[in-house]
């Protein structure tokens, strides 16, 4: 990281978490110039379920919530952006503060609740950049207050199955209250029917993808496992953030609720990714999403048919200095 570099973190991290992050944000949807253009490296291509990705390295869901800015990231170097977790009706989310930075762990908590501008807001700005390049992927979910949170979830692939490189149907948040349990079996078999019933009769078929936790036990790995292949779902996303507390250094903080990203959860997301590659055998396709921080962890992306996103700990964001914590630097 350079000297300016950790300026701009400094004076980034001056400011309360969430309005860091809505600074990064308009600065690049401004068109500020935050980091270096990248020369493309052929031997960093990976071929995902019918998509080319420049390089695996992809900026996750969280940090662009309402597709605000998935071109200006591209343009940062990642290999993809992944927009959202987008609902149908827009809303404000749990109450502040709710993003709380752990800097002696690298980590962060929040509990957001996805705080979006709904699904007519992120059309309309998906709509604009139709027939760019660039791979974007649509994260998609339910309303709190949602009496049918399946049929959330298909009118999110209905709307954005034309626009979107991919979907995500994101079941795995601990910040929405019983969203988790939509992991479990029944429920799950249902969801995924539908859903690709639902991709089935959009005007596009874009490939779809399940989030999941990293808390899950192994015989709900296997379950999951199970209904993925079943219903030929094009992959897994592995993990969301966890609601464990692994040997954290930060104190008090690290005892608020809420979602753990960041350094901590590497180890336990890689654990459950390794399961589930071994489940899933090695043609369907997983992104893992996590602290690659090491050049070796890229080496093993493109080796093992799985792309990586970062995670940009929503929350530290410091992207005009190094997208928290070194993702910027991580995708040059």
């Amino acid at each position: 990281m350079s000297v300016l570099d950790r300026l701009g973190q400094k004076l980034l991290f001056a400011f309360d978490p969430e309005t860091a992050h809505g600074m990064s944000i308009a600065a690049l949807r401004c068109g500020l110039p935050v980091g270096a253009r990248t020369t493309l490296d052929a031997r960093l291509k990976v071929s995902v379920c019918g998509l080319d990705f420049p390089n695996p390295i992809g900026m996750a869901a969280g940090y662009d919530k309402n597709a605000e800015v998935p071109d200006a990231l591209l343009g940062l170097g990642f290999g993809f952006a992944e927009v959202g977790t987008i609902t149908p009706l827009p809303q404000a989310g749990n109450p502040k503060p709710r993003i709380f930075r752990l800097t002696a762990d690298d980590a962060v908590i929040n509990r957001l609740g996805f705080n979006n501008e709904g699904h007519a807001a992120a059309e309309k700005r998906l709509a604009a950049r139709k027939g760019r390049s660039g791979i974007v992927g649509v994260n998609i979910g339910a309303n709190k207050d949602s009496s049918d949170r399946i049929g959330d979830y298909e009118r999110g692939v209905a709307r954005f199955a034309q626009y979107a490189s991919y979907l995500t149907v994101n079941i795995s948040s601990p910040n929405t209250p019983g969203l988790r349990n939509m992991q479990a079996r029944e429920q799950l078999g249902e969801l995924l029917s539908r859903v690709m019933a639902a991709r089935a009769a959009a005007t596009a078929q874009p490939p779809v993808f399940l989030k999941i936790a990293p808390d899950l036990v192994e015989a709900e790995l296997e379950d999951i496992a199970a209904e993925v292949t079943e219903k030929q779902v094009d992959g897994v996303i592995v993990s969301n953030t966890t609601i464990s507390r692994p040997s954290l250094r930060s104190g008090d903080t690290a005892r608020e609720t809420g979602g753990l990203s960041g350094k901590p959860l590497f180890e336990r997301s890689t654990i459950v990714l390794a399961k589930m590659r071994k489940l899933l055998g090695p043609d369907r396709a997983i992104i893992g999403v996590g602290a690659a921080r090491r050049v070796s962890a890229v080496r093993w992306g493109i080796a093992g048919n799985i792309v990586i996103a970062w995670i940009v700990t929503l929350p530290a964001t410091a992207l005009i200095s190094a997208l928290t914590y070194l993702a910027v630097g991580l995708a040059r």
